[in-house]
């Protein structure tokens, strides 16, 4: 079900979304030309982290793996991914949509349980 076209689809909006919020959360963060800045390099950093950590194999990132990394460790990244969107939007206010969009994340993983427990078993 974790690579089911449907569900990756969902994974990459909830993905977008996340960088969107940390963006949001990086513009909201000063009121100068630095936001600018810091608007930028959250979610580019993210970007940049979620797509050089992979595990070798996995299935639901087309199997590359610039810079292996453990199953833990990708699935830890993952959760520190979406977590900071969702932290991001309660903190610039929306917290009716952090708590959609962590619901949201939660309902992926829950339809990814078998790449779960293989992110686990790697």
């Amino acid at each position: 079900m974790g690579t089911h076209p449907v569900n990756l689809v969902f994974r990459f909006l909830l993905e977008v979304s996340a960088l969107v919020a940390m963006g949001l959360w990086g513009w909201r963060q000063r009121g100068d030309g630095v936001q600018i800045v810091i608007a930028l390099a959250v979610p580019l950093l993210a970007a940049a982290l979620w797509g050089i950590l992979a595990v070798p194999g996995d299935p639901s990132r087309s199997a590359s793996a610039p810079v292996p990394v453990p199953g833990v460790i990708r699935l830890a990244l993952e959760c520190g991914f979406f977590g900071f969107g969702t932290w991001a939007l309660a903190d610039v206010g929306f917290s009716r949509l952090a708590t959609i969009f962590g619901t949201c994340v939660v309902l992926h993983y829950l339809l990814s349980y078998d790449r779960m427990a293989w992110l686990i078993r790697q």
